[in-house]
């Protein structure tokens, strides 16, 4: 029984991995293609934006103990 849930929780954890890369993405090219509008605080969205890019390559990459 542990093993069945083992493998939902780690689809589970990949899948919201996926989720928040894309909109991670998203969000770093809309920052990027409205730099000029955003003025002088382009670079804290552009920081803002790659947060869910790195959780989302955390939570795809790490190892669920099983």
């Amino acid at each position: 029984m542990s093993e069945e849930g083992g493998v939902g929780l780690t689809f589970a954890e990949r899948f919201f991995g996926l989720i928040l890369i894309v909109i991670g993405a998203i969000a770093v090219y809309y920052t990027f293609l409205s730099i000029q509008v955003l003025g002088a605080f382009a670079a804290f969205f552009g920081f803002l934006s790659i947060i869910p890019l790195v959780l989302g390559l955390f939570l795809i990459t790490a190892k669920t103990e099983e």
